[in-house]
């Protein structure tokens, strides 16, 4: 029995990481649902989700050794999905992996089966959160505003949408009801 992959994408500062704590927090054992860690060349004390931290060196020995089941890169850091994605999809298991709106295509090709979670919020909610998470400079928030602005402002074909403008447990509650198999968007 094949599990299914459920690829959760969106701007920096939608709320994809709160999102998908508020899922993995809400979600029982009957579901079986896992969520993947994503490493990344970030360090952990950097804020943001629960990610494996790597140097550039570890990264691209298990690139190069083929450990990654998806690999991309992004405002100058690198970001990988773990080849145990593959045994948790084999073993009939649901799959959550925060991925990156420019890999869909890549994503989609060694995964065609996977559903594509499309988290949006407006920009001036966008600039709020990218402000009070602290992570970026005013000039940094500013960039990668423009770059959603240009970059795949909407959803792919086929892929779920979520807004992201209102309370966690609205939007929460959307991602909790697609994952558990109850769809209801």
């Amino acid at each position: 029995m094949q599990g299914r992959l459920f690829y959760v994408v969106g701007a920096s500062g939608v709320g994809k990481d709160t999102l998908m704590q508020y899922a993995r927090d809400t979600l029982h054992d009957e579901h079986a649902v896992l969520f993947a860690h994503r490493y990344i060349t970030r360090t952990t004390g950097a804020g943001g989700e629960n990610h494996v931290a790597l140097t550039a060196l570890e990264f691209e020995i298990r690139k190069r050794h083929g450990l990654f089941a998806m690999s991309w890169q992004s405002h100058g850091l690198h970001y990988a999905i773990g080849i145990e994605i593959d045994v948790w999809l084999e073993k009939g298991l649901t799959v959550v992996v925060n991925g990156s709106r420019a890999y869909i295509s890549a994503a989609r090709r060694r995964y065609p089966a996977m559903t594509v979670v499309w988290i949006s919020a407006g920009p001036k909610l966008l600039a709020a959160r990218l402000a009070r998470r602290g992570r970026e400079s005013r000039a940094e928030i500013a960039r990668r505003l423009a770059r959603n602005a240009r970059v795949d402002a909407e959803p792919p074909g086929g892929a779920l949408h979520i807004r992201n403008d209102g309370p966690l447990e609205s939007a929460g509650g959307r991602l909790v009801a697609v994952l558990a198999g109850e769809n209801p968007l």
